[in-house]
């Protein structure tokens, strides 16, 4: 309770942060599946516990509905009703799945796209301040090159026709191979996937949320799930609290005592 003013300022800065990490993970609460919810960036971090992981849960955290900047995330549809926002998809999880098909499919396509998006981000990181993106010649000559290993790649899978954004799989249509799933995602979501080259506040990766997550997994494989679900959420609460102290460099110590005197640590409103 006396971490509220704290857990609302952190949510109303999330609200107004130029790039957000979101990210869903299952948790163990009274002995079933429930979802642990984050959305963060490097100095802020909330946490949601919801029995359901799409987009019930999402309204309950209140972040997303209200935020207009860039969402980095791994594909989860859900996130996709938020069309307020612009959407960039983390290209960590592209590389193990293309890794994943050369290796079971032997498809050297995806070897060839994994290594454009290594070399895009190289450019990226080699691009001197104060630009902010890559020079227009260079995107145009990265995203030709991306067209043209996405074109190599249905080559040698069939190619369905384009599908709008955020269009699930149909009943009754054959199951398609991780191949053709990876590939119609490359090609239908190719602004999402390169988005970080086009505006370097977006970074490759959704590593701050995945991060972030890690920390209360550990908490899970020591104690083995919570017992009730308003623990799980107190707990939550008190994770996100801790989490953001230290990403703004506070003594965690000092920051629980603050809160036990009612004056809980809040970021300033210039933190992002």
């Amino acid at each position: 309770t006396r971490l509220e003013p704290a857990t609302a300022a952190v949510k109303k800065l999330l609200h107004h942060a130029a790039v957000l990490h979101v990210d869903e993970s299952g948790l163990r609460v009274e002995g079933k599946l429930h979802w642990l919810h984050v959305a963060s960036t490097a100095r802020l971090t909330s946490y949601e516990v919801h029995a359901k992981r799409g987009h019930e849960a999402m309204e309950a955290a209140g972040i997303l509905g209200q935020f207009s900047g860039t969402a980095v995330h791994d594909h989860w549809k859900p996130y996709f009703k938020y069309d307020a926002c612009a959407h960039a998809l983390c290209n960590a999880h592209h590389l193990r799945e293309l890794r994943f098909i050369d290796q079971q499919y032997q498809q050297s396509w995806a070897t060839d796209m994994a290594a454009l998006l290594l070399e895009i981000k190289a450019a990226v990181a080699a691009t001197p301040a104060p630009a902010m993106r890559l020079a227009a010649p260079e995107l145009a000559a990265f995203a030709q090159r991306y067209d043209a290993v996405v074109q190599a790649g249905f080559a040698v899978n069939r190619a369905p026709a384009a599908a709008p954004a955020g269009e699930g799989q149909k009943r009754g249509r054959p199951k398609r191979s991780p191949p053709v799933n990876l590939l119609i995602r490359l090609r239908d979501f190719k602004d999402e996937v390169l988005r970080f080259m086009s505006d370097f506040r977006v970074p490759f990766d959704n590593n701050e949320g995945e991060r972030d997550i890690r920390m209360v997994k550990v908490k899970q494989k020591v104690s083995g799930g919570f017992r009730t679900l308003a623990g799980a959420k107190r707990f939550g609460r008190i994770r996100g609290y801790i989490s953001t102290a230290r990403k703004n460099a506070k003594n965690v110590f000092e920051a629980i005592r603050d809160a036990f005197v009612a004056s809980p640590f809040i970021p300033s409103s210039d933190i992002q």
